[in-house]
């Protein structure tokens, strides 16, 4: 039994990475070129200057700025801070990367934390600590569930043409292009963002500090046919409320898009030769005192010189060499829980792809609904329309389900983050959230089996009805066989990963 499910799984997961791979290679084909904008962009450490000002931006309300991040808002009530750039981006397209931690000693924080692109520069206000009323895109990471719907902490999307009032009430929900369910406090690492805007698509990439690996980025939002100013100003702000969570970015980078086969500008003509000749200064100044810096080393420790060893005898220790046998066990529960984390991660990606197709399917029958009622009245038009109704009741069924396993998965995800510092407690604690999951995926197995066996005509097969724009159909019991050996498939591929996890769990 487990070998023709291995095979079946492999050959599942084989016929994935062919379709991938088409778009990879079609997405570099078309890739933009892509140039760091230092005026546009600030990173530690040595963030400051020495009267306390960030080079090419400004900070007002709260912002604290310090040599390696920027604070925002402290963990106080009532604070509001925010930081700007001070002159207008001059480029059309655009991709930004922001890392940032929210940490705060309570379960729940507020209000959150906004990054903004809009046409004026929006210092003070109500919207996560900036100006209402703005027109451009904000990204909010609203931390407070004002709506009491338990889908915060997330990441919104909204566009403002200047005229509407943010909806705080509804967390925005009413306004929002986009959005993702997200928890981004108090994780391990920095949390990082890439945003990027490219022919009239605005994109949302996340990485939710459980790991270390800085390109680990997955799917959160996007936006299509997004018209943005042509020239606006970059900005982060940050607010709080009754409760209150520390706010601190790391770092702001951006980046020019440029279309492939249109010339990208050369950085040297947007330079003036004042600052360039400035900056050729600065840089023979910081020469100098490096040498001083060297020639002083020298003096104080000419017993080193021309022996590494002994210079690295005088900077470290035995205790900063070799680590003791706890802290290798702590690595050791921290490694398993991450490659634990991973692969709960590339299981919740399956599931968005399933969900993206059963969506396109419903989007295409209930188009052809309107189609079918617009072009065939009378009363064959109705019966055809009853019976694409009943398949799209039927899908949206399976999307529940659907929804209900990746919520499962997101709710053990949560219990091992919470569960990292907690030793070989935790391991036990992960496991026993694992069998949830099996459970929980028998449950849904049987509730498909129910659909399936429900939606089975008894005599004869039902087919769809002909339509001259499409030369075939596929019929109902053939996309329900489909589902239903897709979703064995994903149990026995979790019910083998799991066995893998409690073999492996026996060496902590």
């Amino acid at each position: 039994m487990a070998a023709p499910l291995a095979r079946l799984v492999l050959l599942l997961a084989l016929g994935r990475p062919l379709i991938s791979g088409a778009q990879a290679t079609e997405g570099a084909a078309a890739a933009p070129h892509r140039r760091f904008e230092y005026k546009y962009s600030f990173k530690g450490p040595h963030l400051v200057q020495a009267d306390g000002t960030v080079p090419f931006w400004v900070h007002t309300g709260n912002a604290i700025p310090s040599a390696d991040q920027i604070r925002i808002t402290t963990s106080l009530k009532s604070q509001k801070g925010s930081v700007w750039t001070k002159t207008k981006s001059m480029f059309e397209y655009w991709e930004v990367e922001v890392t940032f931690r929210v940490t705060g000693r309570g379960r729940i924080g507020a209000d959150g934390l906004a990054v903004w692109f809009t046409e004026e520069q929006g210092l003070e206000g109500p919207v996560f600590g900036a100006a209402d009323k703005w027109n451009g895109v904000g990204i909010f990471f609203d931390s407070f569930d004002n709506d009491a719907k338990k889908n915060n902490p997330g990441v919104i999307v909204v566009g403002n043409n200047g005229k509407l009032l943010y909806d705080h009430q509804n967390d925005g929900s009413t306004q929002a292009l986009a959005s993702c369910q997200r928890d981004f406090r108090n994780k391990p690492y920095p949390v990082r963002v890439k945003i990027t805007y490219y022919q009239k698509i605005l994109t949302v990439l996340i990485n939710n500090g459980f790991t270390p690996d800085k390109e680990d980025y997955e799917f959160c939002a996007k936006v299509e046919d997004m018209v943005l100013p042509s020239q606006g100003y970059f900005g982060i702000s940050a607010a709080t409320g009754g409760l209150a969570d520390d706010h601190d970015v790391l770092s702001f980078l951006t980046f020019q898009l440029t279309e492939p086969g249109k010339e990208a500008p050369t950085p040297d003509a947007e330079i003036p030769q004042k600052d360039k000749e400035k900056y050729q200064e600065e840089f023979e100044h910081f020469q100098q005192e490096l040498d001083k810096k060297k020639e002083e080393f020298q003096k104080e420790h000419p017993d080193v010189q021309g022996q590494p060893g002994k210079l690295f005898e005088l900077f470290f220790t035995a205790d900063d060499v070799f680590e003791t046998v706890s802290d290798r066990e702590l690595r050791q529960i921290f490694e398993g829980q991450n490659r634990i984390h991973l692969e709960i991660k590339q299981l919740n990606r399956q599931l968005d792809m399933i969900l993206d197709e059963q969506r396109k399917y419903v989007s295409a029958v209930t188009e052809e609904i309107a189609k079918r009622g617009a072009g065939f009245p009378g009363q064959q038009g109705q019966v055809s329309q009853q019976e694409i109704e009943a398949v799209v009741k039927t899908q949206e069924e399976v999307i529940r389900q659907v929804k209900e396993i990746r919520s499962s998965v997101t709710d053990a995800l949560r219990s091992i983050s919470g569960g990292q510092h907690a030793g070989s407690a935790g391991a036990y604690e992960t496991t026993q959230h694992f069998n949830d999951i099996k459970e929980h995926l028998h449950v849904v197995k049987r509730d498909i089996e129910h659909l399936v066996q429900r939606n089975m005509p008894s005599n004869e097969k039902q087919k769809c009805p002909e339509l001259p724009p499409f030369p075939s159909c596929l019929s109902t019991v053939h996309f329900f066989i489909f589902v239903a050996v897709q979703t064995v498939l994903f149990i026995g591929y979790v019910m083998y990963r799991s066995q893998q996890e409690a073999a492996a769990k026996k060496f902590f």
